[in-house]
């Protein structure tokens, strides 16, 4: 039995996590926006849950950077030292309003990479001293290159792949595993204004395995599903001078 704090537990991504963490044992403190979907989640989880374990939720503003030491605090009363941080917390903006606003861009930016750096350095900052430890942070795929469609979102993303890289680097000396989840896309609410899915399209269940799967096993970087590997090495390699002429 270990304990795992989720910052954004109410993200369909997170949600999936959640279901498979309370079946193999784990004790869990979820962290969003909304309270009341955090109480049907908190009911849903306790009745999958065996005697003992514990599932406690805490309503803030991520963007609210005073509140991210004391949630780690309450988080640590109530479960006990946690082992693991999943940062899940995000918006995927719109790219052509934030063409039009600096205060938009700005905002977008806050919360998909700001707040995101805010968490993972309280958590190494926790970790560091134990010598063990996990942090998990979803990011994207759209953080390897940047394109027209998007690139608001993926310099933010791009901005914590960075980041995370350099913890990676610090922590690894005190075996703390720091893991960057690079989901493609995803069928969630979040994406529901896109209206054609194919066959690129993954589940939220899909990507919550995957993502137990990696933290089980310290993975360093995890594409999913797999094959975006494959597709951002291609988009990676394509020449700035062709690339900057794709409608991408």
């Amino acid at each position: 039995m270990s304990n795992i704090i989720i910052f954004g537990a109410t993200s369909a991504i997170a949600r999936a996590c959640t279901r498979d963490w309370i079946a193999a044992g784990h004790n869990l403190f979820l962290v969003g926006r909304n309270a009341d979907k955090l109480e049907i989640m908190r009911t849903d989880l306790l009745a999958r849950s065996t005697q003992g374990q514990v599932v406690e939720i805490a309503t803030a503003d991520l963007n609210d950077f005073s509140t991210h030491e004391p949630l780690y605090a309450k988080a640590a009363e109530v479960l006990g030292m946690p082992d693991t941080v999943l940062v899940a917390h995000g918006s995927l903006p719109d790219q052509k309003a934030c063409e039009a606003s600096v205060d938009l861009t700005m905002c977008e930016i806050r919360t998909n990479a700001l707040s995101v750096i805010s968490l993972a350095t309280l958590a190494a900052n926790l970790f560091e001293p134990r010598r063990e430890g996990t942090i998990a942070v979803i990011g994207s795929v759209a953080g390897d290159r940047g394109r027209q469609s998007n690139y608001v979102y993926g310099a933010a993303k791009g901005m914590v792949d960075i980041f995370l890289q350099g913890l990676r680097n610090r922590l690894a000396k005190a075996s703390i595993t720091v893991l960057t989840i690079k989901p493609g896309f995803v069928d969630t609410p979040m994406t529901a204004h896109i209206p054609t899915k194919g066959a690129l399209w993954a589940t939220p269940n899909d990507i919550g395995q995957g993502i137990i799967h990696a933290v089980n096993h310290k993975r360093d970087v995890v594409y999913l599903p797999w094959f975006w590997r494959i597709i951002m090495l291609i988009i990676r390699f394509i020449p700035e001078a062709i690339f900057k002429r794709l409608s991408l």
